[in-house]
């Protein structure tokens, strides 16, 4: 059945009208190829003409670019390429009220139902468990969350955590001081930041002790008062060190933890405390657990298709040996 063809008229009178088409109608392209309808502009609107479901996404579209604009005053490139990983989809839904969470450099959109839950449970609950394959944006979105708490006041520092399994967890034998140690276990974490508010304010932050880098071997003995506190490849942490990371929480503070329960490289899979908190914790109020599938994947599209092959190879094992 064919979808039948509509018709629409959205006014950009109440912005810039070149700012929004960019330079050489670039924007307008990028709605063009996007969404497949056929777009064009007259008197400070803009036309459409497509099936229902390329409206509907150019409709999102056309509110998520008026956002950034009306924030930031222009639509950068990588503006462009943030917007593109949205697309009609189950996981989609385009509502008038946008979650978004701004940052120095961008505003940034959840892109899935499964991040605008993450966000919003982010901000309402004081421990989160964001449990997902690769590229759903768990840790993007908490560091990003992270600066928006510290900008507004609401905490003090930011600190980020993340278990040196290659390492044993026992850096003392690597050289160099205790940030050299742990920075290659923590890059993913650090370029998460440098996009969202650049190198000299990501800078300034470690130097004025408002961004730490702690070690999870290493956070034993302290309670973190004031603090967004980032635990990422929580799937790599022990029963014992992730009871011990928990009830560092303090007055006024965040536990967020991200993890991927299907990339555990502890010698025994079993003993991940990122698998034993599902049980232990889900009675706990003021805990929320969050679970992204392969629709909330935003990265390349064969990411996507990675991690569904990996899934039926999987499935197809654990048939052969039952």
């Amino acid at each position: 059945m064919v979808e039948k063809s509509v018709k629409i008229e959205i006014p950009l009178d109440d912005i810039d009208t070149r700012k929004f088409l960019g330079v050489n109608d670039s924007t307008l392209k990028f709605l063009r190829n996007h969404t497949g309808a056929n777009i064009w502009v007259e008197d400070e609107t803009l036309l459409a003409q497509g099936s229902e479901v390329q409206i509907k996404l150019l409709k999102k579209l056309v509110r998520v670019l008026k956002g950034i604009l009306a924030a930031r005053g222009f639509i950068s490139e990588e503006d462009i390429r943030e917007v593109a990983t949205i697309r009609n989809s189950d996981s989609v839904k385009g509502t008038k009220n946008e979650v978004f969470i701004d940052v120095p450099k961008r505003r940034i959109y959840a892109r899935t139902s499964h991040q605008e839950e993450y966000i919003r449970a982010v901000r309402d609950y004081d421990i989160v468990i964001g449990i997902g394959p690769a590229g759903t944006g768990k840790t993007y979105l908490a560091v990003a969350l992270a600066i928006e708490f510290l900008l507004h006041g609401k905490v003090e520092k930011i600190i980020l955590t993340r278990p040196a399994v290659e390492a044993g967890e026992s850096l003392g034998f690597l050289p160099g001081d205790l940030e050299e140690k742990i920075n290659p276990y923590l890059t993913p974490l650090y370029d998460a930041l440098h996009s969202m508010m650049g190198y000299d304010k990501v800078k300034a932050l470690v130097e004025r002790r408002m961004l730490e880098i702690a070690p999870l071997a290493y956070m034993r003995g302290r309670t973190f008062h004031d603090a967004f506190v980032i635990l990422d490849e929580a799937q790599n942490t022990k029963p014992v060190q992730m009871k011990m990371f928990l009830t560092r929480l303090g007055l006024r503070s965040k536990l967020v933890l991200t993890g991927d329960i299907t990339q555990i490289d502890l010698p025994d899979e079993g003993h991940s405390g990122l698998v034993e908190i599902q049980k232990v914790l889900k009675e706990v109020r003021g805990i929320k657990f969050v679970y992204f599938g392969k629709e909330d994947v935003i990265r390349h599209r064969l990411v996507k298709e990675i991690v569904e092959a990996y899934e039926r190879y999987q499935s197809e094992k654990n048939k052969k040996m039952e």
